[in-house]
């Protein structure tokens, strides 16, 4: 369908022809705060990022998808008490979201998935999602990576003797361990 599915790698031209070819534009949504002694700060938006170009891949055999540049910063000011937490407050994060879902909106794009990685952010993308929708003629639709795979998570036993997601826990570090094995797999 798309050739290219990372925004930031399009030129203008090609950026219009996915909005006009009314592509699903993905929005990766991280966070940077600290994750345990052993998971670096960046654990929700290495996953996120992950998640959203792999299922982009797969999902654009069926429809035109694309994927927006990470946002990286979150609401994750319960974590400023730890080391290397940079974090929005909870109206900035809110503005932010969506001024720049907006500027999707502008550029003519009409379907938006913002796909979340940080629990201190479900709440207020929901919001977001629902405030454009009121606003906008397009299709917002927002969802945590872990509640959208929750059945097959459940069905693997993802959540049997820990806690799914379960920050910082065996979950998350398994999944910065297998994106680490890919990206060097990837390299080879």
């Amino acid at each position: 369908m798309t050739s290219n599915l990372l925004l930031e790698e399009m030129t203008r031209v090609e950026a219009t022809n996915a909005a006009n070819a009314n592509t699903l534009v993905v929005w990766p949504i991280g966070a940077i705060e600290q994750h345990g002694p052993h998971l670096p700060v960046g654990t929700d938006t290495l996953i996120v990022k992950h998640l959203a170009e792999e299922a982009a891949k797969d999902a654009n055999k069926e429809i035109p998808v694309v994927v927006a540049p990470t946002l990286p910063f979150g609401s994750s000011d319960h974590h400023l008490p730890f080391g290397g937490t940079m974090s929005l407050s909870t109206q900035l994060f809110y503005q932010t979201v969506s001024e720049i879902a907006e500027s999707l909106i502008k550029s003519k794009f009409k379907r938006l998935y913002l796909l979340n990685s940080h629990g201190g952010n479900h709440e207020l993308l929901q919001l977001v999602a629902r405030d454009l929708v009121l606003k906008h003629a397009v299709s917002i639709a927002s969802a945590s990576y872990w509640n959208v795979a929750w059945e097959e998570l459940t069905d693997l036993d993802a959540h049997v003797n820990r806690r799914l997601p379960g920050h910082a826990g065996s979950f998350e570090t398994s999944i910065i361990l297998l994106n680490e094995l890919y990206s060097r797999i990837r390299k080879l």
